[in-house]
């Protein structure tokens, strides 16, 4: 997939630049065609060359380099790059990128870059977590920047947390994805649901759950770059809408009923990944409840059950549900895939590190009706997510 791809790979000063060597050998094994631009702190930590020796080019390291006659060095890098890579980003070469900084040969490349840019940060946990530098990855995301979230673990400042740069084969998964060409999905429609739903107990109180809708934005981002037309029903959550993609906002169980309902028959596949609440209060208060008692009763009754009845209805289309467990994920998977007619479910153990509601990160475990089986390891959302959507490419042609 990455033959002949011209990739470009910034080189920031952090001790992870170590760990940059091998993704360029892996780059240049796939057959890219890898250009590195290295900082003056990067080449305190590794020579230039090293990635010389690796990428078999030239190493980029002076804004100010330039042959007599010779093309406008940045201008070449970023004008001739399918993808530029920056790893590891460091908190300086993040702020430079989301506020339009451009004072040396990495950030006037990506200044000039019209293509994709993938931003791998690695750093100190507390550097990573300031909300200076939280608000840069936000605005670089918000501009359509790739960003690889950095895992967590020892740091090599000899701290615990998050900071350390993702692992390789994810950094491999996303420059893959981010250079596909694959456009199996055109053609068909894709209903995707995602998030919570909030049942009221009265004006100002609700009930709700920990989603954060991620995993379903995941999937309609991933799917809607697969060439598929994505209509994605979210409940209230804190995350912008995937581009191309046609969203309905709900906040009830009940709303989220009668959106899916509404919109069932116009569509191929079904992917339910929002958390909805099974339960409601029987009776909502016109008034705040106010503080009488020292305990206080509320009353709850069944919400519709939205994947159980698209099981019962769905004809050509495919029904993949979700399913959060805390034990026994397997028995209950397959319970329940049996139980709502599903062509697949997408069972995780919300108990495991990096897979609860919330984290970038997931481990499922992909349940079928013939009683198969697919493990698969901690990784971003939007990796399974376009694991989900292969095996819905397989589904579909079951069902022609």
């Amino acid at each position: 997939m990455l033959a002949g791809k011209n990739i470009t790979v910034g080189i920031a000063g952090g001790i992870a630049v170590f760990k940059v060597a091998q993704l360029v050998s892996n780059l240049a094994s796939a057959k890219a065609e890898v250009r590195v631009i290295m900082t003056r702190a990067a080449q305190e930590f590794v020579k230039p060359l090293t990635f010389q020796t690796l990428s078999g080019h030239h190493v980029y390291t002076d804004l100010f380099e330039r042959t007599f006659g010779g093309p406008v060095q940045h201008i070449d890098l970023a004008s001739g790059s399918d993808l530029i890579v920056l790893a590891p980003a460091t908190a300086n070469i993040i702020g430079k990128a989301a506020n339009g900084i451009a004072d040396d040969l990495i950030s006037t490349v990506v200044m000039a870059a019209t293509c994709p840019v993938l931003v791998c940060p690695a750093m100190n946990v507390n550097m990573y977590n300031n909300r200076v530098v939280q608000r840069n990855v936000t605005i670089l995301r918000d501009l359509g920047y790739h960003i690889a979230e950095p895992g967590v673990g020892r740091l090599a400042c000899g701290t615990e947390g998050r900071g350390r740069l993702a692992e390789l084969d994810l950094i491999m998964d996303k420059i893959n994805f981010i250079l596909s060409d694959n456009r199996d999905l055109n053609g068909l429609s894709v209903m995707v649901t995602a998030g919570p739903t909030t049942e009221p107990i009265d004006p100002v109180r609700y009930i709700t759950n920990r989603s954060s809708g991620k995993m379903g934005y995941a999937v309609a981002d991933a799917a809607a770059r697969r060439g598929a037309r994505v209509v994605l029903i979210s409940g209230p959550v804190a995350l912008n809408p995937p581009p191309g993609v046609e969203v309905i906002n709900v906040e009830t169980a009940n709303e989220m009923y009668s959106a899916v309902m509404d919109r069932f028959s116009m569509v191929d596949s079904v992917i339910m990944s929002a958390a909805v609440a099974d339960y409601k209060p029987k009776i909502t208060a016109n008034q705040k409840i106010k503080k009488h008692e020292s305990t206080l009763t509320i009353e709850l009754e069944k919400n519709p059950d939205i994947l159980a009845q698209l099981g019962k209805m769905k004809e050509r289309q495919v029904l993949i549900g979700f399913a959060a467990e805390t034990e026994e994920l397997v028995n209950n998977a397959m319970i329940k895939v049996e139980r709502k007619n599903l062509d697949m479910l997408v069972a995780n153990d919300v108990t495991l590190p990096g897979a609860g509601f919330g984290t970038d990160t997931n481990i499922a475990k992909l349940v079928f009706p013939s009683g198969r089986i697919v493990s698969l390891p901690k990784m971003d959302k939007l990796s399974l997510a376009n694991h989900i959507l292969d095996e819905l490419v397989i589904l579909r042609k079951g069902k022609e």
